[in-house]
């Protein structure tokens, strides 16, 4: 399913998994790094620390890929319970904004060639 992104971002991919663990258990796999390194390795994330976390609801981690044009989203992993007593897990991936970073002006001392433009 497909929804349209606030605060920056793209269109989200949201996935919603119905799990027969409980959500303290599921909740551990995902902040655990030892445990979440065998599903999200290290490698994939842009910083291994999240960006943001509500212990035991939601987490958030920023990703990088690992070739040009090194493109970066956020993933964001919700954990709830469910009504028999499983979990629903809720995975949002969004694109960050690749327009907003190319609409950033350069900085004064990058080295790029400096055109003039007549009036």
């Amino acid at each position: 399913m497909m929804d349209s992104a606030t605060d920056g971002h793209t269109e989200d991919l949201v996935l919603d998994y119905e799990l027969d663990a409980p959500p303290e258990k599921v909740w551990r796999a995902i902040r655990n790094p030892a445990l979440r390194e065998r599903w999200l390795p290290k490698a994939e994330l842009a910083e291994a620390a999240p960006i943001s976390s509500t212990p035991g609801k939601e987490v958030r981690y920023r990703m990088r890929e690992g070739e040009p044009p090194f493109l970066e989203s956020v993933v964001t992993f919700q954990v709830s319970p469910n009504a028999v007593g499983g979990t629903t897990l809720r995975i949002i991936h969004g694109l960050v904004d690749v327009t907003a970073k190319q609409r950033m002006p350069r900085a004064a001392n990058s080295n790029l060639c400096c055109l003039m433009h007549a009036a």
